[in-house]
């Protein structure tokens, strides 16, 4: 199998949890790292999803969490920090995150412009390690090296596992739902195209030390379909990145470009249907304004 994105133990130091987020199956990676009975957590989704990501941890036998890392402070990915540390309370949870992340947590508001409406601020006060570039997180012997991979956000991190040759990337690199539908990295508030391609090439230059990459939209890539990826994400950016600025220019309403979007990008599409990617067609034209791409308009609905 070339795309892991079933529930449940990967390998002898994987598990894969599917977060629900905006309860959308399939949609939220949530990676859990084992090594010699410590147990590291990468995102922990909504805050709305907390209680049944913790009773999946449960259920697994992963309980208690000893360390949390989040990709990007991305409310999607953040947001149910505070509940899921607090479920935890007999536990002491090391939570870490890149250093441009930390006042992000702190101030949640930053990183919701552009999502308005999607559910509460949720301020995380408690103590944040920030990483940097370089930086190794131990698992009792398994290392993770964290490395920066912004453009997507400024607060974007990646975590190379030498051992097990796979990278997790959160949403840095792409959005690939399956092997038929996909979205790019060009969301808002600060998403910066000149980190992004930066990105890729980071990866592009390290691909001969992985066989897997693993997304947060949605779970791991291995042999030709992480090569798939590897060899399309630049390309598949800039062809919707222009794609939707032609639209946007035709047609600013969010049907029309949604409509336009899955009959010429995505048209084998089964699971994700034309309803469903409206948002993130919004999401990315959001990207688009506040990157300047685009002039900001009344965007219709």
């Amino acid at each position: 199998m070339t795309i892991i994105n079933s529930e449940g133990k990967i390998n002898d130091n994987y598990y894969l949890i599917d977060g629900m987020t905006m309860g959308t199956q399939k949609f939220l990676s949530i990676y859990i790292i084992e090594h010699g009975g410590m147990r590291l957590m990468i995102d922990v989704g909504e805050t709305l999803k907390s209680r049944k990501i913790i009773k999946k941890i449960k259920d697994l036998g992963l309980y208690p969490i000893h360390k949390i890392i989040l990709s990007h402070s991305h409310w999607d990915h953040a947001q149910g920090l505070s509940k899921i540390i607090n479920s935890m309370k007999e536990s002491e949870v090391e939570v870490l995150a890149a250093e441009n992340a930390v006042d992000n947590l702190r101030n949640p508001e930053r990183m919701m412009k552009g999502y308005e409406g999607m559910g509460d601020l949720y301020p995380f006060e408690q103590a944040v390690t920030p990483l940097k570039e370089g930086d190794i997180i131990d698992i009792n012997g398994l290392e993770l090296e964290v490395m920066n991979f912004f453009g997507h956000t400024m607060d974007s991190i990646a975590l190379f596992d030498k051992k097990n040759r796979n990278l997790f990337v959160g949403d840095a690199i792409i959005m690939r739902l399956d092997e038929n539908a996909f979205f790019i990295p060009l969301m808002p508030p600060d998403f910066n195209e000149e980190e992004l391609l930066k990105t890729f090439n980071k990866l592009r230059n390290l691909k001969d030390n992985l066989d897997s990459i693993s997304i947060a939209h949605f779970g791991i890539w291995k042999d030709k379909h992480f090569n798939q990826i590897i060899n399309e994400m630049e390309n598949l950016y800039f062809k919707v990145k222009n794609s939707l600025i032609e639209w946007y220019n035709e047609n600013p309403s969010i049907e029309y470009m949604t409509s336009k979007y899955y009959k010429t990008l995505i048209p084998d599409s089964k699971f994700w249907t034309e309803k469903a990617f409206e948002f993130f067609i919004n999401m990315m034209i959001e990207g688009l304004e506040y990157s300047g791409f685009i002039e900001e308009n009344i965007i219709s609905h």
